[in-house]
């Protein structure tokens, strides 16, 4: 098992930038496919983005793709989502999470460990 801590959340203007960075306090992420997921209240888990186990894949929900960069440094057991341009709409408290699919996974309910949450507020 792991234990995940979000980090890099903030208040930011819109066109701006924010690094979310995500480390296992507890166990290795090398064995997981990661995946960064928002959420605001009253709306369903969103799917952020996702990442295989080496980094050699990536995936983007349509709502940021261009505009947000996941990767991952397995030897500094971190996982990093890079959000440019960002938009009020971006606003939700962002949590990342680690599955043991083999494949990556788009779903919440397919992600078996889950961080605390980062707070991201873009102002208009």
């Amino acid at each position: 098992q792991v234990q995940l801590v979000e980090s890099g959340g903030g208040l930011v203007q819109a066109g701006g930038s924010l690094r979310l960075s995500c480390a296992a306090s507890v166990g290795t992420l090398s064995s997981y496919v990661m995946g960064w997921f928002r959420q605001t209240p009253g709306k369903e888990r969103e799917f952020v983005s996702a990442i295989s186990w080496s980094g050699g894949n990536t995936y983007y929900g349509d709502s940021v793709k261009g505009r947000f960069t996941i990767s991952r440094d397995n030897g500094k057991n971190t996982v990093h989502l890079q959000m440019n341009s960002l938009k009020p709409e971006d606003t939700a408290v962002y949590y990342c999470a680690a599955s043991t699919d083999i494949y990556v996974r788009f779903s919440a309910n397919d992600y078996h460990y889950w961080g605390q949450g980062t707070q991201v507020t873009v102002s208009s």
